[in-house]
């Protein structure tokens, strides 16, 4: 059973949770958060769909690893970063088409939410607090993931459109900002990569880097994360 805010303060307070120091308070009203690698551990069914657009080239598959160093810029670039060096931008294209017909019919098939997630999203919602969620995957995935795992749980949510810079460009954060009413000094911007600090930075957001997803601890520091969390509970205290 995941702890409430009086479970939380005692175990932060013996020391069994470690929480990362808050340079000031401000009260935060608004969390958006980041998908693949944050909310959901989507690493199997991206490999897979990649693998194969791939294996009807008969290429060569990829790596978990190597997807995991590949993803956070759009699907066209996990496409040509998987694809050899050199391939054109009708090679790239053709590829991605597989890519999304493939993943479109397989989006659920080893997708879960972390450990402790859903419980983290149902006392944001008790609390009052404010989600959005954005992601530079394709929006049309993005929607039907959230619909699938975290129905009611969410207030806005926005992935890739076209026309409309990814992120880290910090546009797509302003407007589910202004979606919620939210302003930049309410709002914890919460993701795993380097990609996602930089928009929070870029938007004028307080970033929280979780070391649950596909980057390193040091790529969140190096990119200035504000706050580190080790566990979703952890960012209850953040608020």
């Amino acid at each position: 059973m995941y702890p409430d805010s009086c479970a939380v303060r005692h175990s932060v307070e013996s020391g069994s949770i470690p929480v990362p120091e808050k340079k000031e308070f401000i009260l935060k009203t608004t969390i958006i958060f980041d998908l693949d690698g944050t909310l959901l551990n989507t690493l199997g069914d991206l490999r897979g769909a990649a693998n194969y657009a791939l294996r009807l080239r008969n290429l060569p598959p990829r790596t978990t690893e190597e997807v995991r160093r590949f993803v956070g810029n759009g699907v066209r670039n996990l496409m040509r970063r998987c694809l050899p060096a050199g391939s054109s931008d009708e090679e790239i294209d053709a590829a991605l088409a597989d890519f999304k017909k493939y993943y479109a019919e397989h989006l659920y098939d080893t997708t879960v939410p972390y450990d402790g997630i859903q419980e983290l999203l149902s006392i944001l919602r008790k609390r009052g607090i404010k989600v959005g969620v954005l992601s530079n995957k394709l929006n049309s995935a993005t929607q039907a993931l959230i619909r699938h795992f975290f129905r009611g749980k969410v207030d806005v949510v926005f992935g890739e459109h076209s026309g409309i810079p990814r992120k880290p460009d910090p546009t797509s954060c302003r407007m589910i900002m202004e979606q919620l009413g939210a302003k930049p000094e309410e709002v914890l911007y919460i993701g795993d990569s380097g990609v996602d600090m930089n928009t929070a930075r870029n938007a004028g957001l307080t970033a929280v880097g979780v070391t649950w997803g596909f980057r390193s601890r040091e790529e969140l520091i190096d990119n200035g994360a504000d706050l580190l969390a080790d566990l979703p509970v952890q960012i209850l205290m953040m608020l």
